[in-house]
């Protein structure tokens, strides 16, 4: 695939590229653009180090209102067909790469740059000079990298079998999980996941929360989509680098997701914090071991928000292998449901508002008819004679 589709967009700007605009502005760095986001303004422009940049990066930094972003790793690497920087791109944001620069050792937060094309200059002088990302040839690109999939395929389950059997605890359930206070058993488990689209799917469930009460688990950043949809998570898995100070301190049980060696970075955040939490070591993803955390305790149904289905997914989350993905999904069958599911099958019943409004405008269009007909008029007042009558007034 790579001998295809050469070093397309890494080599000589093209034309188009040197006509692009001018812009100026202070930069702000995150090596992770997951926790950049978090603190850029609108008018910074974002300089990020993400190869392959994912749906979800792009959905973050499309929403933080940024317009120009500067990536000194490739974008795309030609690996797979990743619509990142292509929905960067389609979004009016400007994407440029510098595969051949580090940008983190050039700038500093704060640092006011210019943008002339694909060349960035500081205090006049130019500094670097990358690749800007076009919408044709970002098109052009992914339609090639769509032909060549099954090679990325191939690799994906040769990886997959390499790592099936370090993780093959996943799949016999030989994992010693804590004692929770977060009771699942014979209950709906909703879990959410930074995934693609998890914010508009956690908002369409807005009914099937309402009416069902599942359990609430936020595995990291997927905690502050439920606090953001207006729901307090039940609990939280992770290694704890996504979700907020104010979200770890909302009562919810924490439970830190460390490695199969006992090593649990994540669990020096909450002791600062001093907030009470447990350690699960285990092999595989935070929302792998989430689920199969709620299907070992007895969940009745396990819905899934932003969790990884499809190999594109598989490939954006970039861990080798993803076989704990299989493993967990071989062990829970049929007891996990993915969120679209949920919301094309769930039809919630009429409340009580809806029908209380219902009633109400019923009535009034009685009283309506009643006063505007003289006989009606006088068959209420009728009615209304024989009630005190019967009550004895």
């Amino acid at each position: 695939m790579l001998n295809r589709l050469g070093t397309r967009g890494y080599g000589k700007p093209s034309d188009s590229t040197r006509e692009s605009a001018s812009s100026t502005g202070a930069v702000r760095l995150g090596r992770k653009t997951k926790d950049l986001v978090k603190r850029i303004k609108a008018s910074e422009i974002a300089v990020i180090r993400h190869r392959n940049l994912d749906r979800i990066a792009a959905e973050d930094l499309i929403t933080s209102g940024v317009e120009t972003v500067l990536n000194d790793e490739p974008s795309s690497d030609d690996k797979y067909p990743n619509r990142g920087p292509l929905m960067l791109v389609e979004a009016g944001i400007r994407l440029i790469d510098f595969p051949n620069e580090d940008l983190f050792e050039l700038l500093n937060d704060g640092d006011r740059i210019e943008l002339r094309g694909p060349e960035l200059l500081r205090d006049g002088i130019v500094i670097a000079t990358g690749v800007e990302q076009l919408e044709p040839e970002l098109n052009v690109r992914v339609e090639a990298q769509e032909e060549e999939i099954h090679l990325a395929l191939a690799a994906f389950a040769e990886n997959t079998v390499t790592h099936i059997q370090g993780e093959g605890e996943l799949l016999t359930g030989d994992i010693e999980l804590p004692v929770t206070r977060t009771d699942f058993r014979d209950r709906h488990v909703l879990i959410v996941v930074r995934g693609p689209n998890y914010k508009r799917d956690l908002k369409a469930l807005h009914a099937y929360i309402r009416d069902m009460k599942p359990v609430l688990v936020g595995v990291d950043g997927g905690a502050d989509a439920i606090r953001e949809a207006g729901h307090r998570p039940d609990m939280i898995l992770g290694d704890m680098d996504s979700a907020t100070d104010q979200t770890l301190r909302s009562g919810a049980e924490l439970i830190v997701h460390g490695y199969s060696d006992g090593r649990a970075p994540g669990r020096q955040r909450l002791l600062d914090l001093g907030v009470e939490h447990s350690v699960l070591p285990s092999v595989g993803t935070s929302q792998d071991v989430a689920m199969l955390m709620a299907f070992e305790k007895g969940a009745d149904l396990i819905v899934s928000v932003g969790a990884h289905f499809n190999l594109i997914e598989f490939l954006d989350k970039d861990r080798d292998g993803m076989s704990s993905t299989f493993l967990t999904r071989l062990r829970i069958g049929e007891v996990l449901i993915d969120a679209k599911g949920v919301s094309r099958l769930y039809s919630p019943g009429l409340s009580v508002g809806p029908l209380a409004l219902f009633l109400g405008a019923f009535l009034v269009l009685v009283v309506i008819v009643v006063l505007s007909s003289p006989a009606l008029a006088d068959l209420a007042d009728l009615i209304w004679l024989k009630l005190k009558i019967w009550v004895g007034f």
